[in-house]
């Protein structure tokens, strides 16, 4: 099914007013400096604007704003931007515990100690065990130069890693699952970041599906549903969104089978306007339906897309001036944005409003066990990653970081704020000490998704 024709009761178009977008920024974007001390503005949408595609025609209702106002340790002190001087509380000390104990407590806890991070010049993806810091894998993506970026972890804790260039790769966290392919004898698979292997040989590559894209960044499982007979995830599909560099019109969210990389449908979705990146973050939510974001350097008018899980059917809005980048969905399941310039925007899907903390601004985000939002800082003149509340929108504390341009934001099942930069390194925080633990050996790393694959895990099993 192609889920193209947008239902008026469903598709809104936020008209927000009060809002001025900058102009056009850079693949390493450079906005002024940010000002302020945590405070939060709210925007709050009278009305909503709706399209009618139905006719062959379009009208836009009227809306009203209103805003106000090898491995090393380092123990890092505590700083608020905020002036709150109360202390964060942390209560994760075990890996999550998702039941199914029949199963062998957790529903396969092996694969999920794992962080997936793309080595982007490298046409690569690096394994590395969360616990031990340990890079047990790298792995070829694409057979000629995919330019990997985004990376999802399944249920299961297998990985999808999207390539820019175009094409879905998919490899398995356990060598158990991995078959015989190449016809040598044995199983041939890297086991760390100096043993790459060559693309016909690594057999840990379940599958690799080419698509005549040319820019492709968002990727996301689905969750699927949990046979406890067999203690298997299963119906897991991957979810993208992909579209022609500089092409309005081109947008296509395309489902694949998690299991065999088949396309299993097409949502093409035209009345989105984009520039040379186009659709840049995506994430599912509670109800199990799939969200993704424009990206902030395209154009004046950036978009947040809702797409119905099971009918294809899909809403648009339009998001408040924050030049959009990093994007994740809390428990509760409202859309975050992270912005490079503007603020962090949340939007609540049942009231179709944005509300915007406009004093920060950053790149990857994600919420941990504790409903806390953590956000890599930009711009770079600071480097370090940021605390926020996820329900009032206040910045809680940050945390120094010896990076270099960082970008990416995730956490594991440990509890452990992850942030990968663009030089060589991703950092380890454990928010309950304040100390860093550092790897390095990455090669133009680039990831700010869903990369332990706690986020999808969250929303699955939400809390309440």
């Amino acid at each position: 099914m192609v889920g193209s024709v947008v239902d008026s009761a469903r598709s809104r178009m936020l008209v927000v007013l009060a809002l001025v977008v900058g102009p056009a920024a850079c693949f390493n974007p450079a906005p002024p400096e940010r000002t302020g001390t945590g405070g939060v503005t709210s925007l709050s949408t009278v009305s909503a604007g709706s399209e009618d595609t139905q006719g062959g025609s379009a009208t836009t209702g009227g809306a009203s704003v209103s805003a106000s106002g090898g491995t090393t340790t380092t123990g890092v002190a505590d700083e608020t931007l905020s002036g709150d001087t109360n202390p964060i509380s942390f209560d994760v000390g075990s890996v999550i515990d998702e039941g199914n104990q029949g199963c062998g407590g957790g529903k396969g806890d092996i694969e999920f100690s794992y962080i997936w991070v793309a080595n982007s010049s490298q046409n690569a993806v690096s394994k590395i065990d969360t616990q031990t810091m340990i890079e047990e894998g790298r792995y070829l993506v694409h057979p000629g130069n995919g330019n990997p970026s985004r990376t999802s972890v399944s249920l299961s804790g297998d990985v999808a890693v999207a390539n820019r260039n175009g094409g879905i790769t998919k490899i398995y966290a356990n060598p158990e699952e991995c078959p015989d392919t190449n016809g040598m004898a044995g199983l041939q698979t890297s086991t760390g970041g100096a043993d790459l292997l060559a693309w016909d040989v690594e057999e840990c590559r379940a599958w690799y599906t080419p698509m005549a894209y040319s820019t492709q960044r968002p990727v996301a499982w689905s969750p699927g549903v949990f046979n406890p007979a067999t203690c298997r995830w299963e119906g897991q599909m991957v979810w993208t969104a992909s579209a022609q560099s500089g092409s309005s019109g081109t947008v296509v969210v395309t489902v694949l089978d998690g299991e065999t990389g088949a396309i299993d449908d097409e949502v093409p979705i035209p009345e989105i306007a984009i520039g040379y990146y186009g659709p840049y973050g995506a994430a599912f939510d509670t109800n199990g339906d799939f969200w993704f974001v424009d990206s902030g350097n395209d154009g004046a008018t950036q978009e947040l897309v809702r797409v119905d899980g099971v009918t294809k059917v899909y809403d648009i809005w339009m998001t408040p001036a924050i030049n959009p980048y990093g994007f994740t969905v809390d428990t509760l399941g409202r859309p975050w944005i992270a912005g490079y310039a503007g603020g962090v925007a949340r939007f609540d899907p049942v009231t179709e409003t944005f509300d915007v903390n406009n004093t920060i601004t950053g790149l990857g985000i994600q919420e941990d066990a504790n409903g806390i939002m953590w956000m890599a800082h930009y711009p770079w003149s600071y480097e370090g990653v940021i605390a926020i509340d996820r329900d009032t929108m206040a910045v809680l504390t940050q945390i120094d970081l010896p990076s270099q341009l960082a970008k990416g934001v995730s956490i594991d099942f440990y509890g452990n704020v992850w942030v990968v930069d663009q030089g060589t390194s991703a950092f380890r925080i454990d928010p309950a000490t304040m100390t860093i633990d550092t790897f390095t050996g990455l090669v133009g790393p680039y990831t700010y998704s869903d990369m332990t694959g706690w986020g999808l895990s969250s929303v699955t099993n939400p809390e309440g």
